[in-house]
């Protein structure tokens, strides 16, 4: 697949998941379905981009190795805020030659109406897994950070271990593990 000058929410990307055949590459639109409490009033459902309460019942259907996917990237994005306001993406990367590095996720086919004038589609969905950030994504998203996959043996494991294992993954990387990369 040709790189991607990026990836942004409700549009297609590239996943790898577990099949019959052994893993594959694919696209999947990034947004998974979002829980019913959410959609209330609604008449469209954009996704849920980033996944992190593992716990809830509405993520627990789609932990087990059959809908887990890792999502390849070599930076990624969280908005900085500026004194006039505005939100310019600050950019995140292992290291200057942007080496490529994988998110954990999970993924579904899902049928639902995303935007109003597209109607009722199916797609393939998936969304990736955050935790507490670690030092250089706290200082712009307090919150929470990807969960991000580096090795082979952690890829392995995300991707074919049981759900209790796998999730022992979900935990920032360690302080100093990423640059600026603008």
């Amino acid at each position: 697949m040709p790189p991607l000058p990026g990836i942004f929410p409700d549009y297609q990307a590239p996943i790898v998941r577990n099949s019959a055949e052994g893993r594959e590459l694919t696209i999947a639109r990034w947004g998974m379905p979002s829980p019913q409490f959410a959609l209330v009033g609604k008449k469209t459902d954009p996704g849920v981009t980033n996944i992190r309460n593992t716990k809830s019942p509405h993520w627990r259907r789609w932990l087990g190795p059959e809908s887990r996917c890792v999502v390849p990237f070599t930076s990624f994005s969280e908005p900085e805020l500026q004194p006039d306001g505005s939100r310019p993406p600050a950019w995140f990367a292992f290291n200057e030659t942007r080496p490529l590095a994988f998110f954990a996720g999970i993924w579904t086919p899902w049928t639902s109406v995303r935007k109003v004038r597209e109607g009722e589609t199916t797609n393939d969905l998936f969304g990736f897994l955050t935790t507490e950030p670690n030092a250089e994504v706290g200082t712009l998203h307090p919150k929470a950070m990807p969960v991000i996959l580096r090795t082979p043996e952690e890829i392995d494991t995300w991707m074919t271990a049981p759900a209790a294992e796998a999730l022992t993954l979900q935990k920032p990387l360690p302080d100093g593990s990423l640059e600026d990369s603008r």
